[in-house]
């Protein structure tokens, strides 16, 4: 442990000699607090709320993940091509231990940078929340600096999978279908299906039943909110339509009804019910009857929620911090991975490349719900097909699976919205992205370090 912790000093000493350090501290602070300037809020606790939490940890995390990208990948193919490593590797000391040093000394600037900019972040928050009026401060403090739990329904794909080919084997039957066209008539089946379960007609009525689990032992007493979204199927004149909630049993729980609402389609809606309108098992119901003389549509992915308080925000936002850690952690791998094999500007290259197609998954993930890279014909709706999506379909299948174990976790969103992180979505953070993908990284990237031939390695000629 000795010899790694002196590379890792070696590489802390590499970053303040060059001024690295010192530089992205500057622009991580410039950062929180220039944006907050340059960029003026509505005066609402949502409004504030985006500009502090969602823009500057969003500029932390890409100003500190380029940053990572760069040092990771200078560090080493810097010392490689100017043959500085060849006094390292005389020394009583593996390879594999020179690679760890590196990405130890690297997590552990970024540990620190982290915690400045992190730091200045939260003090800003507190500093400017003062400033807000007493009613957006109540806002402020119930909704979105907490950490709040989330309920829904219980997830209904098996139902929709099963009607699906119910669906679809009655239309093989009446009119068969080209296998060409099958995918995209089981997937119009399918959303067909869905909407079945969405809308909510002129009159009729739409009940949600969501059960608390463990939650309602300590939500007694307690407040809780509903956020709603909805489409419409047809434009008001007012542009808004009229919504009235009721929530609860009669005979089993209290029964509380609201005031007639004035609600706009397309955004989310939150709104506080009153405390214990769940029933002794914890099942909270909610009714919707829609008044309107238009169909409303209420997804089944983001419809309903409902929201309650699970805990303070300092430490869900310490969470939040230790969710980015996890992946300046990972492209820290990511770079010493490509250093190992290449020279700096190719190796550069490729983990920008690599971060480009991560940032790319959507564009992917059309790609494999369509069950092709070919465009589709705009005038009869079908999907074109392509000689190379026997090869590409199934790798973008590959990088999705990969993809998604890091972008499953949003703390920027989660924070900004009062959503509560908790302890054991860091510890899957930590097992998937460090552990899981950094590990598989860093071992490709001891595995070429530890077989480049050194000696071949040379400075300017």
């Amino acid at each position: 442990m000795q010899r790694i912790l002196a590379i890792s000093w070696l590489t802390w000493k590499s970053a303040l000699r060059f001024k690295l350090f010192l530089v992205i501290a500057v622009l991580l602070v410039l950062a929180v607090v220039g944006l907050p300037l340059l960029i003026k809020d509505d005066g609402t606790a949502r409004g504030f709320t985006q500009i502090i939490l969602t823009y500057t940890l969003s500029a932390i995390t890409g100003l500190l993940g380029l940053s990572t990208l760069w040092l990771a990948c200078g560090t080493l193919a810097r010392d490689i091509e100017e043959c500085h490593i060849q006094v390292v590797a005389t020394k009583p000391i593996a390879r594999w231990q020179i690679w760890l040093g590196k990405w130890i000394g690297i997590m552990t600037l970024n540990a620190a940078l982290l915690a400045i900019s992190g730091g200045c972040v939260y003090g800003l928050l507190q500093w400017r929340a003062n400033k807000l009026p007493a009613g957006e401060q109540k806002i402020l403090r119930e909704q979105v600096l907490v950490a709040r739990g989330s309920a829904k329904e219980p997830n209904n794909q098996a139902e929709i999978d099963a009607q699906t080919e119910e669906v679809f084997r009655d239309r093989l039957k009446n009119s068969p279908v080209e296998n060409v066209n099958k995918a995209e008539v089981r997937r119009q089946i399918r959303e067909q299906v869905k909407a079945e379960l969405q809308v909510v007609p002129p009159s009729y009525k739409r009940m949600w039943r969501i059960n608390l689990g463990f939650a309602k032992n300590y939500l007694a007493g307690k407040p809780l909110q509903l956020r709603i979204k909805f489409n419409s199927a047809q434009k008001s004149a007012s542009g808004t339509y009229g919504a009235i909630w009721q929530v609860g049993v009669p005979d089993k729980t209290k029964l509380w009804q609201s005031e007639p609402m004035s609600l706009a389609p397309d955004t989310f809606h939150e709104f506080e019910i009153p405390p214990d309108l769940f029933d002794d098992s914890g099942l909270l119901t909610i009714a919707f009857v829609n008044g309107n003389g238009t169909t409303l549509l209420f997804p089944l992915e983001d419809g309903m929620e409902v929201l309650y308080p699970e805990g303070g925000f300092a430490l869900n936002f310490a969470r939040g911090l230790g969710i980015i850690f996890c992946w300046m952690a990972l492209l820290a791998a990511l770079g010493l991975m490509a250093a190992s094999f290449l020279t700096f500007p190719v190796a550069a290259f490729f983990s920008m490349a690599m971060l480009v197609v991560a940032l790319s998954s959507g564009t992917l993930a059309e790609s494999v719900e369509a069950g092709s890279v070919a465009a589709g014909n705009e005038e009869t709706g079908e999907q074109g097909h392509s000689v190379a999506d026997m090869v590409l379909i199934p790798a973008f299948k590959g990088m999705l699976a990969v993809i998604t174990l890091v972008k499953d976790f949003s703390p920027v969103d989660s924070l900004s919205s009062g959503r509560s992180i908790t302890w054991g979505e860091l510890a899957r953070a930590i097992g998937q992205i460090v552990v899981l993908l950094g590990g598989l990284l860093g071992l490709l990237g001891i595995f070429f370090f530890s077989r480049r031939e050194l000696a071949t390695a040379q400075g300017t000629q």
